[in-house]
């Protein structure tokens, strides 16, 4: 996405063509970061070479590509070793499931939070029966309550569990640090998708939770890169069979341009990015304050919860969603419906749905999430522009069937 000009935008000056355009979706993906960008363009230039080749800048490669390992793991508190570089979440969830499925014991049951991202979820079904499944407990808000979870590990043989630690749709936010503590006392093993925490969240503390999986592109990074961190104890881990890069753990050529981009994204956002949380919040909280009076009888989802900074799922009084999406793209803000990962789906998400919204609630339920670069005066912008699809709405300007 092309950079916006340095001085302030006013509400004015916001253009359709989608070069300034006010961006509003990146729990879906974000932009590159300025340190990405520059570390991907320098090591594109000058770090191409195969890291596992033999001669000298090739061995040059081998060195920056475990110097970004090492500045991973002490971002996230655990040993360069324990990280290996891959696609993404989506990769590390359907390694680590299957790693599961060969290891646990035939008697050992996962337990899993059902409101986890569909690469969770699915890689779970794939492999494990519905009776080696279970469905963690969650409150009205969609969190997962430690002492649920000490309760289910009490009743059944329950080998691994996995809790995201934010959720992509709604913000909300899950024990996650309580949860792995529980699993660890038991020798029961935990992962956690930490995509939506990364860059938005203090990392501290991840590298010990247990198996972690991240995509780099949630958090400023390039798209297709992530790691995976395993867990102290992860003997025969395998991602893809080949060669014997990452330690064995996953074979083919490591992207090492993406890599380092991914470093330097979370580096910038754990000592640029995260310190200013507070004060964007600050602007999302009187975002909310604005939308729930007007578009009257807005409220946001999760309310109730501890919720990412940067996240809004809005549950709008009237319409249906995709309109409300294609009016405000229209008025220069690009917000989405839900996951993008979900997009063309029949029937509401479901992680709405399990929270308690009928298919008519999550059928008008948006989902606004800023990132680094949003400013002050997009989040009032958004607010007025809101109001202003309400107001066309209600006058049934474009003949929309209301719910």
């Amino acid at each position: 996405m092309a950079r916006r000009p340095s001085r302030q935008l006013a509400l004015a000056d916001f253009v359709r063509d989608g070069s300034f355009v006010p961006y509003f979706d990146h729990n879906a993906t974000t932009p590159l970061t300025p340190a990405a960008r520059a570390a991907w363009l320098r090591a594109a230039d000058e770090a191409w070479q195969n890291p596992s080749s033999p001669y000298r800048g090739a061995a040059r490669v081998r060195v920056q590509l475990e110097q970004a390992r090492e500045q991973l793991a002490q971002v996230l508190g655990c040993a360069p070793e324990r990280i290996v570089f891959n696609s993404g979440a989506t990769e590390g969830a359907n390694a680590v499931m299957a790693h599961w499925a060969r290891r646990l014991a035939a008697d050992r049951k996962i337990a899993v939070n059902p409101t986890e991202h569909p690469c969770v979820l699915e890689a779970a079904r794939h492999q494990f029966p519905a009776e080696r499944r279970i469905e963690l407990p969650i409150d009205a808000g969609g969190v997962v309550r430690g002492e649920a979870v000490a309760a289910l590990l009490a009743a059944h043989p329950v080998g691994a569990v996995a809790v995201m630690a934010a959720n992509n749709e709604t913000g909300v936010l899950q024990p996650w640090t309580e949860i792995a503590e529980l699993c660890r006392r038991q020798r029961v093993a935990f992962l956690c998708d930490a995509s939506q925490w990364l860059g938005k969240r203090a990392a501290n503390g991840l590298g010990e939770a247990g198996w972690v999986i991240a995509s780099a592109h949630k958090f400023g990074g390039p798209k297709g890169t992530g790691f995976l961190v395993l867990p102290a104890q992860a003997e025969g881990f395998h991602s893809l069979r080949g060669g014997e890069q990452e330690r064995g753990h996953r074979g083919g050529t490591e992207n090492y341009p993406a890599i380092a981009a991914m470093a330097a994204a979370l580096i910038e956002a754990e000592t640029a990015h995260v310190p200013a949380a507070a004060g964007r919040q600050r602007w999302r909280d009187a975002f909310i304050a604005q939308v729930q009076a007007v578009p009257p009888g807005a409220r946001v989802v999760g309310a109730g919860a501890g919720r990412l900074w940067n996240t809004v799922s809005l549950l709008l009084p009237q319409g249906v969603n995709h309109r409300w999406v294609t009016k405000l793209d229209q008025r220069g803000f690009q917000v989405s419906t839900g996951s993008a990962c979900a997009t063309g789906q029949a029937g509401p998400s479901h992680v709405l749905a399990t929270i308690g919204l009928d298919a008519v609630e999550a059928g008008r339920v948006i989902r606004i999430s800023s990132g680094w670069e949003t400013t002050e005066a997009e989040w009032r912008g958004l607010a007025a522009a809101l109001a202003a699809v309400d107001t066309e709405l209600r006058h049934g300007a474009d003949r929309i069937v209301t719910a």
